[in-house]
């Protein structure tokens, strides 16, 4: 069975630490699926909230989320802490893509990495917008918004 690969960029922009609850575990006894889309998410909230963002203004407009790859690489249990740090990748007129990596911090496992893909999004018009600048700054470097002419 092909399995799918997922690369990560050297340096992450955001680290923040979550931890593993009771209510994000599965009848496996470990993190669910379900949960690591939830942490993803708080990851990136927070990732837009330190550059004065949110999911819903990001300049005139909010975002929305075109699709989500989760590579599971080890087992989180319930009171692990887990390091989720995020990366803007991608940059297009649009939005990008998010990539994550999950690992627990008292033993260095790495136990997910994924991406998730991220468009501007006028809610009122129900349609993909053009990226504005307060999010083109927050998600990627200045060279990379000339060189794609995503500004």
């Amino acid at each position: 069975m092909a399995r799918i690969k997922l690369d990560l960029p050297e340096r992450f922009a955001f680290a923040t630490d979550l931890p593993v609850r009771i209510t994000d575990i599965n009848y496996g006894q470990h993190l669910g699926n379900d949960a690591v889309l939830a942490f993803l998410h708080e990851t990136r909230v927070r990732f837009l909230l330190s550059h004065g963002l949110s999911e819903v203004e990001v300049g005139g407009c909010g975002l929305i989320m075109t699709d989500a790859v989760i590579v599971f690489k080890a087992q989180a249990r319930q009171g692990d802490l887990l390091r989720c740090e995020i990366a803007a990748q991608d940059p297009g007129p649009l939005g990008c893509d998010f990539v994550y990596r999950l690992t627990r911090p008292a033993d260095g496992v790495e136990i997910a990495r994924a991406k998730t893909g991220i468009v501007c999004f006028d809610y009122a018009r129900g349609r993909p917008v053009r990226a504005p600048e307060p999010f083109l700054r927050a998600c990627t470097p200045a060279a990379t918004r000339e060189a794609c002419a995503c500004g």
